[in-house]
């Protein structure tokens, strides 16, 4: 059986969007994402569910720490929905809880409702871990915020979904692979490529770098910089475009970018996925 490799514990928001993606695969919770990186590398998974970005919380900056130093090529992009679950011991009401445990981020995107029901919350590894936590601990008071699917594995009722604060927490993944797919441009599909790429310490280097995305008609989705190496000296920068290499205009934009740049790297094309609009420009 094919498996995927996760960061987190079973029934973490990973693993659902694994769900979601490779229905019928083996999942393979990790303690970090390093470790998910490396099984997939060494060929003890095929693929690795990575979260790139979240639009509450923001990007996940370890990860462009890490995809630099890994040989890995995306193969897939997924945006999966952040549900929030209030969970509980089975037969514990809403009126007896005192507590609330789960990861900082999930708790600050639930602090209003918190407040509302007067719960006190408590810090946890992450949403999953805290759910699973319930069934040691045994405690009829405390609560945990995570997933459905970690409701549903440790055998916990659901007294409130869409728990947090505002609708539409959504966090975007990146499925990795040991070898590039969709190399080859297909009419009528719809791709975004990923790159890294590095400036000279020069001026409007940036400026010149990017340029020709402009003048070819490239529409860029993300563009992200970080420093990496323990250098202070040049900064590097995560790039999401729509199009295909092999597509002329995006052939061109990426002919200006390896000149005025340096260290150009393409992680790989993907389909769009279904989550972004129909009516963004492509």
């Amino acid at each position: 059986m094919a498996r995927v490799a996760y960061q987190g514990t079973a029934g973490a928001y990973s693993h659902l969007a694994c769900t979601q993606v490779f229905p019928e695969w083996e999942y393979l919770a990790c303690d970090d994402f390093l470790s998910a990186l490396d099984l997939v590398s060494g060929g003890f998974a095929e693929r690795a569910m990575i979260p790139l970005e979240n639009s509450t919380a923001g990007r996940v900056e370890e990860i462009y720490r890490l995809i630099p130093r890994t040989q890995l090529c995306v193969i897939a992009e997924h945006f999966e929905p952040v549900n929030h679950c209030l969970l509980a011991l089975p037969g514990v009401s809403v009126e007896e809880l005192k507590t609330v445990r789960s990861h900082p981020q999930a708790l600050a995107q639930c602090h209003q409702r918190l407040l509302s029901m007067g719960l006190k919350a408590e810090a946890a590894v992450d949403t999953a871990m805290s759910a699973r936590d319930l069934i040691t601990r045994g405690d009829r008071t405390n609560a945990a915020i995570a997933s459905s699917l970690a409701a549903e594995l440790y055998g916990l009722d659901i007294l409130q979904e869409q728990f947090q604060d505002v609708s539409g927490n959504t966090t975007r993944f990146l499925v990795f692979g040991r070898e590039p797919e969709h190399s080859e441009y297909q009419s009528g599909i719809r791709y975004i490529t990923s790159l890294l790429f590095s400036v000279r310490n020069m001026p409007a280097a940036l400026y010149k770098a990017l340029g020709g995305f402009a003048t070819n008609g490239v529409n860029m989705a993300k563009l992200e910089s970080y420093m990496d190496g323990g250098t202070m000296e040049a900064s590097h920068f995560h790039l999401d475009i729509y199009g295909h290499p092999e597509q002329a205009h995006v052939r061109n934009a990426l002919e200006e970018l390896n000149y005025f740049a340096s260290e150009v790297r393409i992680l790989g094309s993907y389909p769009v996925h279904s989550y972004r609009k129909t009516t963004e420009f492509v």
